[in-house]
């Protein structure tokens, strides 16, 4: 793991320090001597993922919200059954997402901020275990479902004539179930093999670390590689490449708005796969290089550690920002829930109402989120859709 519990200050720069580490030559016991106290960074990286665990929460809460909010808009929404299957789709998948990143936030963010700043694992067997083994579902969750998103995009652009078949709410729903199923398959070796144990420098110490036998942590490590971050990354890119190249196709007889509204869409389609390489690049590098080499122990190689450990929780902040933020659909519906909050406080019991039955005027713009990636998409006369409105 790249989050080996609470080491010694000096330890605490190598990540994946076991007993294996020893005696296969990646580290020697004489390494391992400490430090005479903590540097600036018992203070600052606690500081730092404070800081992102605040606007992780916020971020990913705020999205929730939202998506809520939005399920009264999608059905009774613009567009045919497909557009409304297709609303859903997407927000099942954000929602996931969401719940993904808040677990990793809430439960790895504050008790891993401490390796940095106290001397050994204070928190027992169970967090030991539990933490690591959350963070490696986390993480494997929220990279699966940035890869079906991605399958999604694609599938909604460039199949968009099988889209309404495809991209139904059950087969969304089996995605996310699948997704976490893998998730928690994959991590089981690590709760089995994340222990409680001390070190000859420090008999007075207990320290978090993972003890496997013989070369299968090597094994494990590298099928975390493959799975968790290569094939999601070659996916991801594959999908949009497609996604672009059809859409770029298009651009030839569009007009400048809509032309403008595509070349938005591919730079948030390459700020995406730009935020997932970088996020977890660092991790796994880091993962390897202990495993098949000597990390050294200096001053560089523990900053590049703390990089790496702010990338993977940033993750967590730049996908509410990525998917969601960037939308101009979300932005509308975020704010019609704060007016709503505050004039209205608690939303009443709504229910469906024609346009043409209440207003002459056209109706409102729905606060759909189903196209985080390309902003908003409406199909149909406007004034021919069913809104939902409130029982005065």
């Amino acid at each position: 793991m790249l989050l080996p519990g609470n080491e010694s200050w000096a330890e605490a720069a190598v990540g994946n320090l076991t007993e294996g580490n020893l005696t296969q030559g990646n580290l020697t016991e004489g390494d391992l001597t400490e430090e005479d106290g903590p540097g600036a960074e018992a203070v600052a990286v606690p500081v730092l993922f404070g800081v992102i665990f605040v606007l992780g929460v916020v971020g990913n809460c705020l999205v929730l919200a939202v998506v809520g909010r939005s399920r009264y808009s999608t059905r009774g929404s613009v567009g045919s059954a497909g557009t409304l299957r297709a609303a859903s789709t997407t927000n099942l998948f954000i929602l996931n997402l969401c719940v993904a990143d808040l677990c990793f936030l809430l439960v790895c963010v504050p008790v891993h901020a401490t390796i940095y700043s106290l001397p050994e694992w204070v928190f027992g067997a169970f967090l030991c275990t539990f933490g690591h083994y959350v963070f490696t579902v986390c993480m494997l969750v929220s990279i699966f479902t940035l890869t079906a998103m991605s399958v999604d995009r694609y599938v909604a652009v460039v199949l968009s004539k099988k889209s309404a078949f495809i991209r139904s709410r059950r087969k969304a729903l089996l995605g996310v179930a699948l997704t976490w199923s893998l998730a928690l398959v994959l991590s089981v070796p690590v709760a089995q093999h994340q222990v409680l144990t001390g070190h000859p420098t420090a008999p007075n110490s207990t320290f978090c670390w993972e003890r496997w036998p013989g070369p299968y942590r090597s094994v494990y490590k590298v099928s975390i590689l493959v799975l968790g971050y290569l094939l999601p990354l070659l996916l991801i890119c594959c999908c949009y490449a497609k996604v672009l190249f059809h859409l770029h196709k298009k651009m030839k007889n569009m007009s400048k708005k809509s032309a403008r509204s595509k070349r938005k869409t591919a730079q948030t389609v390459l700020l995406v796969v730009t935020a997932f390489t970088l996020c977890w690049l660092p991790h796994h590098v880091i993962a390897m290089w202990v495993e098949f080499g000597r990390f050294p122990l200096n001053d560089a190689s523990f900053a590049f550690r703390i990089v790496a450990h702010c990338l993977a929780y940033g993750n967590s902040c730049v996908n509410p920002i990525l998917y969601a933020f960037l939308s101009e659909n979300f932005r509308k519906a975020c704010r019609e829930v704060f007016v709503c909050c505050s004039l209205y406080g608690p939303p009443p019991r709504e229910r469906p109402c024609s346009a043409f039955g209440w207003t002459t005027s056209p109706p409102r713009t729905p606060p759909l989120i189903y196209d985080a990636v390309y902003g908003p998409k409406y199909s149909g006369n406007m004034r021919k859709a069913l809104v939902w409105c409130r029982q005065r």
